[in-house]
């Protein structure tokens, strides 16, 4: 009986010795548009990681407007890191949840955003409206597609781009900025919950005279999309958008990722990874590929959130809480 017990053990043993170790997980929670970014960078990095460990990783997605990935995360997604575009929605999940440290920006480079982006028209073929700048979207003939700020990050910068440019051209004048910003939302067509749906909107449903989203987006559109011949403009005033990540550390313990997680994001300040993110029309910031690159992106004037409205926070209270300039802009336009 104890030679029958000790074979099996030693038989269990072997036949555990001789299966594949199962590989580790990643779960990166991001934005809406970014599905195709990340289907590119994470094979690479995956190869790049089992090179360095020889440990096998797997790396799923799941993408929505920015701040209902943030929520699904504070209601019990085990995700271990984020790629987002707003840094109000990586701030929650310190504020509600405590799931990170308060100075998570400290934790990578350039304030833990590996690459930015700013707001940028995509208009229809031979630019029928001759849209140029801000001020044509206020027209009346001009419709308008977005993300609804209140769901989308993306929405949001837009909205704010929009309000800082009539700041700078209003010298500050409220009532002229709030009269031009009532023309501009009353003009929208359709708010979709996020970016890549605004984007279904615009090219597959035939909606609106301008889709409003990341100069990522509109371009890759624009080359996806070479027979339709969908034309891009970069207004001159726009707003610098940020792309802040960071591992989540309540779950990273739990997961047992910790490692990987850290790995993954430090390297998309590699030049490999930079490289990727400019062909996909992010503004990077590692000089020499900046330089390589520097052809596709026009010179507008960039400015931060914070030097306009204060800081994110304020921002958002006055401008997308319940009762803020949106709600009341949307109130006069009915």
């Amino acid at each position: 009986m104890r030679k029958s017990l000790l074979t099996s053990v030693l038989f269990a043993a072997g036949l555990s010795a001789a299966l594949p170790l199962q590989a580790k997980e990643l779960l990166n929670s991001s934005y809406d548009i970014a599905r195709e970014l990340f289907a590119e960078i994470n094979p690479i990095f995956i190869e790049h990681w089992e090179k360095e460990t020889g440990e096998k990783l797997e790396i799923k997605q799941t993408h929505a407007g920015s701040s209902r990935q943030a929520q699904a995360i504070l209601q019990g997604l085990r995700a271990d890191i984020v790629t987002y575009n707003q840094v109000t929605d990586v701030d929650v999940l310190y504020q509600k949840g405590k799931l990170i440290p308060e100075d998570w920006k400290a934790r990578l480079p350039n304030d833990s955003s590996p690459y930015v982006s700013t707001m940028a028209f995509l208009v229809r073929k031979d630019n029928p409206k001759n849209i140029k700048d801000w001020n044509d979207l206020t027209r009346e003939d001009v419709q308008l597609v977005f993300p609804n700020p209140k769901t989308s990050g993306n929405g949001r910068y837009t909205y704010l781009a929009a309000w800082g440019a009539a700041h700078k051209q209003f010298n500050g004048d409220q009532d002229k900025i709030l009269e031009h910003m009532g023309k501009l939302v009353k003009q929208v067509a359709v708010f979709d919950t996020g970016g890549r749906g605004a984007t279904t909107t615009f090219v597959e449903r035939g909606i609106g005279d301008v889709l409003i989203t990341f100069e990522s987006e509109v371009n890759n559109i624009k080359d996806l999309y070479a027979d339709d011949e969908y034309q891009v403009v970069v207004p001159s005033v726009d707003v610098l958008a940020e792309f802040p990540v960071t591992w989540i550390d309540r779950n990273v313990e739990r997961n047992g990722t910790a490692e990987q997680a850290r790995a993954y994001l430090e390297f998309l300040y590699t030049p490999e990874a930079q490289r990727i993110l400019a062909n996909y029309y992010y503004r990077v910031h590692n000089e020499a590929v900046a330089a390589e690159v520097a052809d596709r992106f026009p010179e507008t004037s960039l400015f931060k959130v914070e030097d306009i409205f204060g800081s994110w926070e304020e921002a958002m209270g006055a401008h997308f809480a319940n009762g803020g300039s949106l709600d009341q802009l949307q109130a006069r336009g009915r």
